[in-house]
Order: C-alpha cells, then structure tokens, then sequence
C-alpha cells in the first residue's frame, strides 16, 4: 500500500502524529511552502525566514535518513491543493496521514482537500492536552480560569506533585518571589545571563536571500537571524537556556531593560511552536534542574507555568471559541492601529524600545507584549482584529492559534471577560518599577496629566472612565473605580482633555 505523511511547516518535530507507524523505506514525506500561506499577511521576514528554513532542514534531514521527500518549494501559484494533486499524480498513494493542524483555516483548509484526495486527518500529539478534552473540560463555562487548568494538568502529568498529591513546596504558584523590580536587579549587581545567537548555515542563507527577493516589503530584516532552525540546534538552545538562565528566570522574569532584551528567557516559543521542540521535554528538563538543585524552585515553577499553564490554555480557548473568536470586540474599541507600531518612531520610549526590538528581531518577551504594547492597544481602544494582525505579523513565534486568545482575550478583554477575569490596564507605575525605560523618556511619569505627563497615566483613567459602568460589577477592578470616583470634575476634565489632544497629535481617529 503506497503511503503518504504530509508534514505541515509547524509540525517539524518527533512527536508528529502522522508519522508514528510510518515506513522510512516505503513511505513518501511531503513538504508544501505555500505561497497563499507566506503571504497570507505581511509577516516578518524573520518569521518567514524561521519558517521556510526549519521546515528545509526537517526535509533534508529525512532525506538524509532516508526517507523518500517530496518538497514543493515556493513558487507561483504553488499551494496545497496545487501540490497534492501534482504528488498524487506522481506517487498515487492510497493513504495521506497529516497530524490536525494547530491552525483553524489550515484545519477547515484540509478537511476540505479531504474530499478530494485520500487525506486522512488524525489527532495532533503537540499538546499536552488533546484538543477534545479540553473542549469537553470548558464547554459550558461563562469563563476560564487558567489556573484550574494548570492545576488539572500538573495533577494528571505529575509535573511537580508529591506523592500525596500535593505541589511540591506547599504551594501552587511562586508569583510573589518572580516579580522582582528594576531596582532589585541593580542592588544586585545587574545579573545577566548571555545568549548565544545561532549562525545562519548554508540552507539558511539560501532562505534568507529568498526572503529579500520576495517578499521585499514586508517588515524587518533578515540580517542578523539568531535562532536555531533544527531539531538538533533546538536541544542544544533548551539545553543553554536550562544551563545558564533557568536559575534566574523566575525572580527576573517581568524584568525589562533598555539594551538587554532576552535577559533570562528562554526564547523556546519559536522553536517549541514548529514542533522543534516539545513541550513535555522542555518540563521536564527544568524539572530535572530542580532536582539536581541547579534552579529556583520558583523559577522552574514559572517556567513549567508557562508551558503547562498558559500555552495550553489559549490552544484550548482557540479551538473552544473559534471562528467566532477572532472577530469579539467587547470593549467596542475603533480606534485604528498607529503607524509607528510599524516603524518605532514614537516619543513614549518604552513603547519605542519594545518596537524598535521587534522590527530589529521579531521578539519580545511576555511582560513587554503585555504591559508595554498590548497596555498601551487596550487603553487606546485600537481594534482588536488590527492588534491581532499586528501581533500576528511581527512576531517569529506567531500563529493563529497562538495570538487569538492571547491578544482578543488576554491583551485587550476583548472577549468580554471569558479568558481574564480583568483587562490588564496600567499606569507608568508598573513600568517604572520594573524597567528603566522612563529614564530615556520625553515624558515624566511622575505627572498626571497635560503635555508633560506620561501618556499612560491619563490613558488608564481615561479606558476606566470611558468603561465606568462596564466594569462597575467587576470585584478585581473595584480599587480603580474607587479611585475614579473620588477625582474631581476637574481632574476627570484634564484626563478626557490630556488623551483627547495626545490621539489628536499622533492623527489617529476614533
């Protein structure tokens, strides 16, 4: 029986469910670039450097254990319908086994060509958690709490459980020892830790060079690619990372500095999203630093947080709510997305640091996609669909699947409330404790309002005022409503009339 296994750009990995059972010297493997794919927004040329590359090198490396390949590089027209029936006609397979693509469109995409070819579509293995059973976990709730999700899963896995059954340490969660400050970290003497950046090979300069040539006026550049793009080199990055930063990730974690922008992060999101990577490795190697006493139980408790925690629960609410999801805008926000999200000339210099690095890189850790950029889209009240498309095209670790609950839900509340029980709204506060970005600023965080203040303090007052009655029965927003009420007539004036003229000056309409 001739049999094909269709291997997706984002499925690099081995743990594919398409391949187990497969025959290395009967089999075919096919490859697809699809160009209605790569050119689906204007992604980062990063990313597609990221994604072209990784999925060459798993083909060369098949190819080489030999495995039969059928790669269809980019090229005009080229898409999956375009390649199948091109590899049909050619190897006439009577079976072609994909794994379930983590993506809703490539799914909807693939059960349709499933009506023209012998395509057979089976249970992704990339999750820790089987898209069903999470389905079945949250249907019917009015909302989510991430943290009975990462409990659930912790508890079934084991990851860091007694055998009481109880969490090691006594405690869930170790929030309150990783939020160190920026002046934290300089009474202690500036830690860092060094990342080595990954030197482009040779199918990687030949992507590279691709990149330039076709897709010239998508953002950033290729020049200077830092990230592993092999199975190999993504080990090898994990292995770095638990090495040299796991010990120091937690308690710097939502730490940001001008000129440092990795810090302790682990920067396995691009890698563990292809499939380079997978998640239960990934928990399990920082478990085993835990054990050797080489890392903070509180750093590899946030770390095994964010994998087993929060990149399974936005799957799940992806796939739970879509495709109703991507379009919810429950705060009605209109406002359209600044220009200089694209180019980084803004005079906010934490906004100009967090841009300047994802034009320059593609990346930007959690805290400044959070309280930085996304803060700043919540209270601007930009659309949401705009900020996920942003999100979605700069980023070397994005994918639908990734972004939608992550921004709709998580960024700008714009679910209503389904994924985070309040927006994450801040003042300057916040991001003078935990950087030093406020130093290089035009503007003084210290003042409220008027052309000298930090554009976030009015800005947070003005989202709550817009939104008094919305959150009014909202227990976790209640200090800030308080708050709000107490101001004076004039004091509530100069808010609406500070974000008024400061929209009025970047000409971005409502």
């Amino acid at each position: 029986m001739a049999r094909t296994i269709w291997i997706l750009g984002d499925q690099l990995g081995p743990d594919n469910a398409a391949l187990a059972g497969a025959r290395e010297k009967e089999d075919v493997v096919f490859f697809v670039e699809s160009e209605r794919g790569l050119r689906k927004l204007g992604y980062h040329k990063k990313r597609l450097v990221l994604l072209l590359s990784a999925q060459r090198h798993c083909a060369e490396e098949m190819r080489n254990a030999g495995w039969k390949v059928d790669y269809h590089e980019l090229g005009r027209g080229v898409s999956w319908e375009s390649a199948l029936a091109a590899h049909v006609k050619k190897h006439k397979p009577d079976r072609i086994l994909l794994a379930a693509p983590n993506n809703y469109d490539e799914q909807a995409a693939a059960e349709k060509l499933a009506k023209k070819f012998p395509l057979e579509i089976v249970p992704t293995h990339q999750f820790l958690v089987p898209r069903e059973e999470f389905i079945a976990w949250a249907e019917g709730k009015k909302s989510l709490l991430m943290e009975t999700h990462y409990r659930r899963v912790r508890q079934e896995f084991g990851f860091l459980m007694e055998a009481d059954g109880k969490p090691v340490g006594g405690r869930w969660n170790f929030d309150e020892e990783n939020r160190k400050t920026f002046r934290d970290w300089t009474k202690a003497g500036k830690p860092q830790a060094a990342v080595e950046p990954v030197k482009p090979d040779k199918i990687t300069r030949e992507v590279m060079a691709l990149v330039e040539r076709e897709f010239p006026k998508n953002p950033g550049s290729t020049e200077g690619f830092w990230l592993p793009v092999d199975r190999a080199g993504a080990l090898q990055w994990l292995d770095q990372f638990i090495a040299t930063r796991l010990a120091g990730f937690g308690p710097w974690e939502d730490l940001m500095v001008e000129g440092e922008e990795l810090l302790f992060h682990s920067v396995i999101s691009p890698l563990i999203n292809l499939g380079l990577l997978t998640p239960r490795e990934c928990i399990e190697k920082a478990i085993a630093a835990y054990e050797k006493a080489s890392a903070p139980l509180a750093s590899v408790e946030g770390f095994v947080r964010q994998i087993a925690g929060w990149r399974e629960f936005v799957s799940g609410v992806y796939w739970l709510k879509m495709p109703e999801y991507e379009k919810v805008n429950g705060l009605d926000a209109l406002r359209a997305l600044p220009d200089f999200f694209y180019t980084g000339e803004t005079e906010m210099n934490c906004l100009r640091q967090c841009l300047g690095q994802v034009i320059d890189t593609g990346f930007n850790h959690h805290i400044q996609r959070l309280m930085v950029l996304g803060n700043f889209l919540l209270l601007a009240g930009v659309r949401p669909q705009e900020a996920l498309r942003w999100f979605n095209e700069m980023y070397v670790d994005a994918h639908d699947w990734v972004m939608a609950a992550n921004v709709l839900g998580m960024v700008l509340h714009a679910d209503g409330g389904f994924m985070a029980t309040k927006p994450y709204a801040a003042g300057s506060g916040y991001i003078s404790r935990m950087s030093n970005y406020c130093a290089g600023c035009r503007y003084k965080p210290e003042v409220k309002t008027g052309p000298e203040a930090c554009p976030f303090n009015y800005l947070y007052w003005d989202f709550y005022d817009r939104h008094e009655k919305r959150f009014a029965r909202n227990p976790r927003v209640g200090m800030a409503l308080k708050t709000l009420a107490k101001k004076t007539p004039a004091e509530r004036k100069a808010i609406g009339e500070s974000a008024r003229k400061f929209f009025e000056e970047l000409r971005v309409e409502r």
